[in-house]
């Protein structure tokens, strides 16, 4: 009888052994895994924030600090907002806006997910905040904070972690202007300068010039999962006292 040259599977298996995961394999393998994880998060697509009842934002949407539309005109509105509490990084000193941010939300999601002293999971909110203050040069690290809406129900007594703190929002005005796409180092600054321009000739710029003073620090407000890739919803926001 002819010799066959085809090797069952399985003594090819019991004679080579099985095959070892490549590091790049489990690279990709890790990756999916934290995309899943951080999906998981965003359970929804964020709506459109709006002061009102969660039947407005719609059941699916994530919670949200309340705040009061006072005026709404052409690229912008006004807002005041009641208090809230966030946890936020320390400053991060990068030349990227999303560098920045990527690095403070990394911090945050493990925060969420139980890397707290309370080792407690904490329900997904919206928006995550980065608060930009430009540096003085195009080559210069500006400096970057990154917040999130610590929810109702942990308010009273947020866990704590190392290398983030909380911050209390106290009532404050709040000028928004919305944008859609990805907030990005190509948009953030035109985005802010838009809302800049659009308050100056506004009967609120005096207000918010003599509380603002030289400041030219300003937040972005980003509402979607980053895998969302449909209607994302962003904005810009100008804190100021009345």
């Amino acid at each position: 009888m002819p010799t066959s040259s085809y090797d069952h599977p399985q003594r090819s298996l019991q004679k080579n052994g099985p095959k070892k995961m490549t590091p790049t394999l489990f690279a990709l393998l890790f990756l999916l895994c934290e995309m899943r994880l951080i999906c998981s998060a965003f359970k929804v697509s964020v709506q459109p924030p709006c002061f009102s009842s969660s039947r407005e934002m719609g059941q699916a949407a994530l919670e949200h600090p309340s705040y009061e539309v006072i005026h709404k005109a052409n690229g912008y509105e006004i807002r005041r907002y009641v208090s809230s509490v966030w946890m936020t990084t320390l400053p991060i000193q990068n030349i990227s806006f999303t560098d920045a941010t990527n690095n403070g939300f990394s911090q945050l999601f493990n925060y969420i997910q139980g890397a707290n002293n309370k080792k407690l999971k904490i329900e997904m909110t919206a928006p995550v905040l980065t608060q930009v203050t430009p540096s003085d040069g195009p080559f210069c690290k500006s400096t970057f904070v990154v917040s999130f809406y610590v929810p109702k129900a942990n308010q009273p007594n947020p866990p704590s972690a190392n290398g983030l703190h909380v911050q209390i929002w106290k009532n404050q005005y709040v000028a928004a202007h919305r944008f859609g796409g990805f907030a990005s180092d190509s948009n953030i600054a035109l985005e802010a300068a838009a809302l800049q321009s659009s308050l100056q000739v506004s009967a609120w710029y005096p207000k918010i010039a003599k509380s603002r003073g030289n400041s030219t620090t300003y937040i972005v407000a980003q509402y979607n999962s980053p895998y969302d890739f449909n209607n994302r919803v962003n904005e810009i926001l100008l804190t100021f006292y009345e």
